[in-house]
């Protein structure tokens, strides 16, 4: 299984692609595919049949992934994007951010 330094939960920053700039909260990540699910990001249109969900059917909007080079993590002191280090804190590994060296929970 692969390791990421994007996490489910953690705030990101769109770097490059269509939604550059924008900002959202990780609501998935696929690891197989080294793709994440960004909330309010790479939304595109689903044609979806009537069901017992959606009665009416139709057209719906929803989050593509967006490949994980193309995110970087927020520093949660500064609110800039960052990159991300790993420590040691005793026998635990933390993450901390890379522009402030503070502790990315």
């Amino acid at each position: 299984m692969k390791k990421y330094n994007i996490k489910k939960g953690d705030t990101v920053y769109v770097n490059a692609g269509n939604d550059k700039g924008k900002t959202g909260k990780v609501l998935e990540v696929i690891t197989d595919k080294d793709r994440v699910i960004v909330e309010g990001v790479n939304m595109v249109s689903k044609h979806t049949k009537p069901n017992s969900k959606n009665p009416q059917g139709g057209i719906i909007k929803q989050e593509a992934g967006i490949h994980i080079s193309n995110l970087n993590l927020i520093d949660p002191k500064s609110g800039k994007p960052t990159r991300v280090g790993h420590k040691m804190d005793g026998d635990k590994k933390i993450r901390y951010a890379k522009k402030s060296g503070e502790e990315i929970k």
